[in-house]
């Protein structure tokens, strides 16, 4: 029996052994996994990571949308849509009272919860190295249903992309991954989302990487299929293979149309930049106003127009599938169009927590149908099916409105399963965009709002380059932990491992082992000559590292989570040279030393 233990003791592990060498493996283990993400050669472990990511949000989004279809289809009329089939009181009383009760809600949250839906994820994903608080999070869960509870004119995309991305994002930060890690997942979670939503999964990928991280990559893209493809798994598993809407295989029916078509993207720049504009106006009056204020009064309007309009309640799917069979006329199909986006611009610039891409998808069925209407009367018996012109101008007004005609093309494609929509789609798609950038001077819906909310920040190619690589990629793990003041063969082991930074313990600086080497090497050949000011104690062979000659650096911590663009903005902004990665685990444990010379020889290759 080992001298070492205690009576009756055996060598077999105990379950508390076992458990702590399993927590250590595990903690090993995930170590390893940070220091691999943190480089720029880390896509197999991403593409598992985008992987989980997407089961995770398809499954949040399918919780999402049981929290909104469940109780509406017990409570209203035929089906969860059908907002148009309750009483008339209803039609006023349910917005506003919902959206009183909303903002009241909020009014008691920290104010730093309030941001939701796309325009918040592309601010954290520019400004904040793509963390995601969880606040917001459930914000936009709880506050997203009950906006398409009370019928506000808002849609389910937008909740919809942030719960995807903060599912990402979260993931990221629980497990302590390196920040560069952190925008790849929650682009991840957004193309997830898209995907679980319309179950159009390449349009997902489009959307994520065209709109929301606004950067195209092979190592970014692989991960974001993967996501999309989990994505649209979960909503198949939960609701079916069935597509938000689908057209007939119809096909153009004469080329003596594409004028008419280029008429669609025409009037939809022209109902677009209005979005846009009213958008931005209502962000503009609302900052700074209270938020159960600016609910109640969009509330307040969105009622008042249900008295009239009440297509215009809730998501509104059921009114485009009426559309696309050509059941609506033409003056009505003006009027939904007009109403759903003064509703809308309004309801979402004040900041409701819903979303823009339904509503977009909605004004632009209303103005295609209306053009398909005219196209009927213009060219009897050989123009297209008005439901052909629906899809060309929901895919025109998303794509101008959002400034992403990719990601719309690929929409309207995957939503229709019609092959012959890609030809006219192209031509409306780009004529929309190219009428709201350059006629009516419009950029992006989202690039508009945070530029209004002074969030909006162009993304330099050293940006992209440094955030894309954690700190812990590139540290300088050779390094010696030391007291200020030590003796002689204190300092000669020090140097025989050969470290390539000397952290001085007490004053958190710097020093490089060729000076302490260069004053041994002085101490030996002429210790008598050094002078009485180095010398510290009443040993001779005692060392203050802080006199000696030297260079010394000095320092700040960084946590082992940051990318290298956040290294080099800390040392411009501490005028530093270099910093010390602390460990998540310790915040006094250094990991390594990340200099500007590491840097910028980086950015450099």
């Amino acid at each position: 029996m080992p001298a070492n233990l205690p009576p009756n003791a055996t060598n077999t592990p105990t379950d508390s052994n076992r458990a702590n060498s399993g927590r250590l493996g595990f903690s090993r283990y995930a170590e390893s996994l940070r220091d691999q993400l943190a480089g720029a050669e880390s896509l197999p472990q991403l593409t598992l990571l985008g992987l989980l990511t997407g089961i995770i949000a398809g499954a949040v989004i399918v919780l999402f949308r049981w929290a909104v279809e469940l109780p509406l289809g017990y409570f209203l009329p035929g089906s969860f849509e059908n907002f148009e089939a309750i009483s008339s009181l209803m039609h006023f009383a349910l917005p506003v009272a919902g959206a009183i009760l909303l903002g009241l809600i909020l009014q008691l949250v920290d104010k730093r919860h309030h941001a939701t839906s796309i325009g918040h994820v592309m601010d954290r994903l520019q400004n904040h190295q793509g963390r995601l608080p969880l606040g917001n999070v459930i914000t936009q869960f709880f506050g997203g249903a009950a906006c398409l509870l009370t019928g506000q004119s808002v849609g389910r995309e937008g909740p919809a992309v942030h719960l995807g991305a903060g599912s990402g994002s979260l993931l990221g930060q629980w497990l302590k991954l390196p920040a560069n890690s952190l925008r790849p997942l929650a682009g991840c979670g957004v193309a997830a989302a898209i995907a679980a939503c319309f179950n159009t999964p390449m349009a997902g990928v489009i959307f994520a990487m065209e709109v929301v991280i606004m950067q195209y990559t092979i190592a970014g893209f692989i991960p974001v299929t993967l996501a999309a493809v989990a994505g649209a798994t979960m909503t198949r598993l939960a609701f079916g293979p069935e597509i938000a809407f689908i057209n007939a295989q119809s096909v153009m029916g004469d080329l003596r149309e594409l004028p008419l078509m280029g008429l669609v993207g025409l009037v939809v720049a022209v109902f677009a930049a209005a979005y846009i504009r009213l958008h931005g106006a209502s962000c503009r009056w609302a900052l700074n106003r209270p938020i159960a204020l600016r609910f109640a009064l969009a509330g307040l309007f969105t009622g008042i127009c249900a008295l009239w309009i009440p297509q215009i309640m809730g998501v509104g799917y059921d009114t485009i599938s009426s559309a696309l069979a050509g059941e609506i006329g033409f003056a009505l199909l003006l009027a939904i169009a007009v109403v759903k986006l003064l509703a809308t611009s309004i309801s979402l610039g004040v900041g409701m927590p819903g979303g823009v891409v339904g509503p977009l998808l909605f004004i632009g069925a209303c103005i295609g149908g209306a053009v398909g209407s005219a196209a009927q009367i213009l060219m009897p018996g050989s123009a297209s099916a008005i439901g052909f012109y629906v899809i060309l101008g929901m895919g025109a007004m998303m794509g101008a409105t959002l400034n992403a005609p990719l990601a719309a093309m690929m929409a309207i494609l995957e939503l229709t399963y019609n092959p012959n929509i890609i030809f006219p789609s192209m031509l409306v798609v780009i004529a929309a965009c190219l009428t709201t950038r350059w006629v009516f001077r419009c950029d992006g819906l989202f690039q508009h709002v945070l530029r209004i909310q002074g969030k909006f920040r162009s993304t330099e190619a050293m940006e992209q380059l440094l955030g894309s690589t954690g700190v812990r990629g590139l540290m300088d793990r050779h390094l010696v932990i030391s007291d200020n003041l030590i003796n002689v063969s204190t300092a000669q082991q020090l140097l025989s491992h050969h470290p390539h930074w000397i952290l001085l313990r007490e004053n958190n600086q710097l020093l490089q082992p060729a000076d302490l080497h260069s004053y041994l090497q002085t101490l030996q050949n002429d210790p008598q000559n050094l002078g009485s000011d180095l010398q510290t104690s009443a040993s001779e062979d005692q060392i203050n590292l802080q006199e000696i000659p030297a260079r010394r650096y000095d320092l700040e911590r960084i946590p082992a989570d940051a990318n290298l663009f956040e290294a080099l903005e800390l040392m411009n902004r501490q005028q530093l040279d270099a910093l010390w990665v602390e460990s998540l685990s310790d915040s006094h444990q250094p990991l390594g030393i990340i200099s500007r010379r590491n840097i910028d020889n980086y950015y450099r290759i």
